[in-house]
């Protein structure tokens, strides 16, 4: 059994990044392409288990593994792809949908930030995504470890910064992480975050 179709590897024009090196980006393009190849084969594995209509108890124990691997590395792609869309070489500032939406959530869009450079800092290796609640619009920021574990069913990722050390480590020290946050902010499409905000008022408390 072939699956319908395969997921084809996004191209980004990012070289000339404040702060983040070229031969960074390059690195980080090729394990993106990784994760989108993983994808793809796994996929194809699993549709292999599904050519007779059934899968026998003796199938499960593989067919659950790859099932779990295929959430980290589609998630792994995915992620990838927002994150690397939200970047510009271009200067941006903050649009007044994402910064309305941010002071309805938050006190006002400083604190928003302060929370989300707060998350982005948290030890360990991640990702750190402002999230908008697509029934109340809200934002909210979330530390999600592995690609797939920590997701919010039914949010929609507004602003993706990839905090895992391959992102940053060939440009700042592990300990320089925050200098890293600093570049990132630095490079963020705020057009491309604005494109994602749902802007409309929200009819439910603050979330902070």
């Amino acid at each position: 059994m072939k699956t319908n179709a395969t997921y084809q590897v996004r191209r980004f024009d990012l070289a000339g990044l404040h702060g983040i090196s070229d031969k960074t980006l390059e690195m980080h393009f090729k394990l993106y392409e990784g994760y989108v190849q993983q994808s793809n084969l796994l996929r194809e594995r699993i549709a292999g288990f599904l050519d007779d209509g059934k899968i026998d108890d003796e199938e499960k124990p593989a067919y659950s593994e790859l099932k779990r691997r295929l959430g980290f590395e589609y998630n792994g792609m995915v992620l990838h792809e927002y994150y690397f869309e939200n970047l510009t070489r271009r200067s941006t500032k903050p649009r007044p949908g994402f910064v309305a939406a941010a002071e309805t959530s938050f006190r006002d869009y400083e604190t928003w930030k302060t929370d989300f450079v707060g998350v982005g800092g948290l030890r360990g290796v991640g990702w750190a995504i402002c999230y908008q609640d697509a029934h109340s619009g809200l934002l909210s920021n979330h530390w999600i470890t592995l690609h797939e574990a920590g997701n919010i069913a039914g949010f929609q990722p507004i602003l993706v910064m990839d905090v895992w050390e391959h992102a940053y480590l060939l440009d700042y020290k592990p300990a320089e992480r925050s200098k890293y946050i600093e570049a990132f902010f630095a490079n963020i499409d705020w057009e491309c975050v604005e494109r994602r905000t749902h802007v409309e008022p929200a009819s439910h408390a603050r979330a902070v």
